[in-house]
């Protein structure tokens, strides 16, 4: 692999992208393609990236030697499945509580799948003896499904509850029940799984039938993926800004999305589901359920009563960036004031380095000396403000310890004007770190 890892840039890109047609390598970083793949497809993650495109990564990688894979926001597990498709060693980190259960449940596609069925089966028979109770739902729940709805799924949450065990199969039936929630609603949900109750569907599920449905999916999946299966991934959940749990020297290829510097809240990509598992009453504990985990990406994360802003912009961390990061600090700090919503986007940037920083300095602990690092990841502009997303992290990767860093575009975003709140051109694509 340190031969691999000592080329120019270009050489490694070279044979990657003459074998990706145009429109795949265009739609690398969106999980859409995933839909159609077993196992992937369980449960839609939006902000996951595409496995294919992982896996091109990676063959190409093995074409100099041993990989051993690292994801620091492992997501749903799109990077971990494609490892073990391939045979490769890989680790996943992932502090999204909720969002981990579900990978860990996806990579338990090797279980028996007639034993996974016939859980399945045991859970419906057990509906039939138990009493709905849909009073203790939170108002979300009850704006997204229709009383007999929630009635059928609060019989089969309850059934899963008082069968569950530790067993593989009970962790996938959990997967099973969650995976069709956005299914038998009758409330439309946006790309990026933001739920609008006022947006209805014509046609939802029945909840019974739709789990059926999916358990079988599922089992086929099973089946196709296991014929494949030749490595064991694992993911912890664990803070890529620490990657502790991950040994010194451990990887020396690293794919993976970071979270953009967009202002959206990843810890809302899951509410529906944890409301109605029941881990949290609504969008206010998300804070405390969730969000206090992550890399602070999204303006709901940081006030000014828990950010010492002057500490952070001051800090040795931030030290490749300061002088340009001031700047865009100052320019948001005055423009947040001529907008009706005043968000905080000027302490959303500072701190978003200064968690993205401690992330390279994580993963320069735990690669190995060469490696090749792959972020998928996209420059920003709140309130029109331009943010050098790109090469403030290549900067910071090269402070961190890394010898040098490369972008490859993917595609160009923020370009059809109408409805956008700011007319700055932005583009998303491949950041390439080396050393």
């Amino acid at each position: 692999m340190s031969e691999q890892l000592e080329l120019p840039f270009k050489e490694i890109l070279a044979p990657q992208l003459s074998s990706i047609t145009s429109k795949s390598f265009n739609s690398s970083s969106t999980f859409i393609d995933n839909m159609k793949l077993p196992v992937h497809r369980w449960f839609r993650f939006s902000a996951g990236f595409s496995a294919q495109w992982v896996e091109t990564i990676i063959n190409q990688a093995k074409q100099k030697g041993e990989v051993i894979v690292l994801d620091p926001f492992a997501g749903s597990g799109t990077t971990l499945l494609a490892s073990e498709k391939l045979g490769i060693k890989c680790y996943g980190v992932e502090a999204h509580p909720f969002v981990v259960r579900i990978a860990k449940a996806k990579l338990l596609y090797q279980t028996d799948a007639d034993a996974y069925l016939q859980y399945t089966k045991n859970v419906i028979e057990s509906t039939e003896h138990l009493q709905a109770c849909v009073d203790k739902y939170p108002k979300l729940i009850h704006d997204c499904f229709s009383i007999s709805s929630l009635e059928s799924l609060d019989r089969l949450r309850q059934s899963w509850e008082k069968l569950a065990d530790d067993s593989t199969q009970s962790q996938l039936v959990w997967l099973t029940l969650v995976s069709i929630l956005r299914h038998v609603s009758h409330a439309g949900t946006a790309p990026w799984q933001y739920i609008l109750p006022n947006k209805r569907k014509q046609s939802p599920l029945e909840p019974i039938s739709a789990f059926q449905l999916m358990a079988e999916s599922m089992a086929t999946d099973m089946r196709i993926a296991q014929k494949t299966a030749n490595s064991v991934a694992n993911i912890i959940q664990s803070d890529a800004r620490t990657c502790q749990g991950i040994p010194d020297n451990f990887a020396n290829l690293v794919i993976t999305s970071p979270p953009y510097a967009n202002n959206y809240d990843y810890a809302d990509a899951t509410r529906l589901e944890m409301c109605f598992m029941q881990e949290i009453s609504g969008w206010g504990d998300l804070q405390s359920a969730v969000r206090q985990y992550l890399i602070r990406s999204c303006s709901q994360h940081v006030t000014n009563k828990n950010v010492n802003i002057d500490e952070i912009l001051a800090s040795p961390e931030l030290e490749p960036i300061k002088s340009s990061i001031i700047k865009v600090y100052h320019q948001l700090s005055e423009e947040r004031h001529l907008h009706g919503g005043k968000k905080n986007y000027h302490l959303m940037i500072a701190c978003y380095f200064f968690d993205m920083a401690k992330v390279w300095l994580a993963l320069r602990r735990v690669c190995k000396t060469p490696a090749i690092v792959c972020f998928v990841i996209g420059d920003s502009a709140p309130y029109g403000v331009y943010v050098p997303v790109i090469e403030w992290m290549g900067l910071l990767a090269q402070a961190a310890g890394f010898k040098s860093w490369e972008f490859v575009k993917i595609r160009d975003r923020n370009v059809k004007w109408k409805n956008r709140k700011h007319r700055i051109p932005l583009c998303e694509g491949c950041l390439w770190v080396h050393g």
